[in-house]
């Protein structure tokens, strides 16, 4: 347990020292750090510790979990935990290239991300490896069930969540696109 959390602590201090030098902000620009930011069109939306698209670096963790237990049980806990390890730096870092912020910004909900502060990237690693630990430790039908309902409640109250994203940046649909700018304050601004 203490090595796990070693590897843990050490490995978001390389996402972290990695954003900062790419010029990421350590904290959000407006001075605080909040544990939660509830909107999607906040300023602050990936800026503090956790919001909305956490749930998506959580499930992260869960299918990388559920892909050791269930489709290649024979890389066992260590090999899904490096893959864990691998693709979760892999993701914060890849994020933050000129290609995926581009991407990212194309899609109306996410016109004029920056990208992540340090604090959030780092978290985002923590709660991912989260995700891991416990869709290891869990029964699979309560892991399933455990997916289903990150995935129904972001959705719902965040109005995203890793499968709405996928399909925005896929194939964007603008009836999703419409639905989830009903609650962006600034819609009719502009």
């Amino acid at each position: 347990m203490v090595r796990t959390t070693l590897h843990i602590f050490a490995i978001s201090g390389i996402v972290g020292l990695t954003l900062w030098a790419w010029g990421q902000p350590l904290i959000c620009t407006c001075g605080d750090i909040k544990l939660w930011v509830s909107s999607i069109f906040d300023s602050g939306n990936s800026q503090h510790i956790a919001d909305w698209y956490t749930l998506s670096h959580i499930l992260h963790g869960v299918l990388i979990a559920l892909l050791g237990r269930l489709i290649i049980p024979s890389m066992g806990f260590n090999g899904a935990y490096l893959i864990a390890i691998v693709t979760g730096i892999g993701w914060e870092v890849i994020e933050h290239t000129d290609w995926v912020l581009d991407a990212f910004r194309a899609t109306t909900i996410n016109a004029g991300y920056l990208g992540d502060s340090v604090i959030n990237a780092v978290s985002d690693y923590v709660f991912m490896m989260a995700g891991f630990f416990a869709a290891y430790a869990l029964s699979i039908p309560l892991v399933i069930f455990g997916v289903l309902a990150l995935e129904i409640t972001a959705g719902i109250f965040g109005r995203d969540n890793l499968t709405l994203s996928t399909i925005q940046l896929v194939a964007p649909i603008d009836a999703i696109d419409d639905w989830q700018q009903e609650l962006n304050p600034n819609r009719d601004a502009g």
